[in-house]
């Protein structure tokens, strides 16, 4: 099994040295050029660590990581960065980072700093991860598939996405904004509208339930309720 790294740098020259550097030890590099983007893709798979430049277009690499660090609080994160205070080093960290890395920097120590996260971290817990329970109801991410004793369905992908990030938050809201741009990689209007006829035909499948509910917190976002 290859490992997936998730690397977000807009620097295209730099980006590709570093694919080309990480993809040569061996390594499964998704590159992207913003935050909004490596949101999205990072929804779309699942990666073993996260690389991130800070100062990114769209959406900076520390916004990126308390974004992930809701749906996510395991996964690896280093961060690169010309910044060099004690400050931003400290941001880093707080905004959920592992590591942090000055440029510029040369190859083998990004292997060696990428090499020490890793040992840190269990890379053999991808198995069943893909299985959430949601009160009666199980949901299998990996092949959208949604079952209770009285229903089963084969979600559309984007349907899959959407119910995904409200389990890994249930009982705690999560943005409108957080959904659309991890799914659509935007936040406008038009996607808006389609966010709220999914939501709807979720709620339809769910409905086998009484314990479960998706709420909708009037200005901010939708939550998964599943009483006990």
């Amino acid at each position: 099994m290859k490992i997936k790294i998730l690397l977000v740098e807009d620097d295209t020259s730099l980006g590709f040295i570093i694919s080309d550097h990480l993809t040569s030890e061996g390594y499964d590099v998704t590159l992207c050029s913003d935050g909004k983007e490596g949101f999205q893709r990072f929804n779309e798979e699942s990666f073993h660590m996260c690389i991130f430049d800070v100062m990114m277009p769209k959406k900076d690499g520390f916004s990126l990581a308390k974004d992930i660090r809701k749906i996510n609080t395991h996964v690896p994160i280093l961060f690169l960065s010309a910044k060099t205070n004690d400050e931003d080093k400290v941001e880093g960290f707080r905004s959920g980072g592992d590591d942090y890395l000055s440029k510029p920097f040369n190859t083998e120590e990004l292997q060696l700093r990428v090499a020490a996260m890793l040992r840190r971290v269990n890379i053999k817990t991808e198995e069943n991860k893909s299985l959430h329970q949601i009160g009666g109801y199980l949901f299998d991410t990996l092949n959208f598939q949604l079952t209770h004793p009285d229903f089963d369905k084969t979600l559309t992908k984007k349907e899959a996405q959407i119910l995904t990030f409200l389990c890994k938050c249930t009982n705690q809201v999560v943005s409108r904004e957080m959904i659309l741009t991890g799914v659509w990689g935007q936040d406008d209007y038009f996607v808006g509208r389609s966010l709220d006829v999914f939501i709807t035909k979720l709620r339809k499948y769910l409905k086998h339930d009484d314990h479960i509910q998706i709420i909708n917190v009037h200005g901010v976002g939708f939550k998964l309720e599943v009483k006990s």
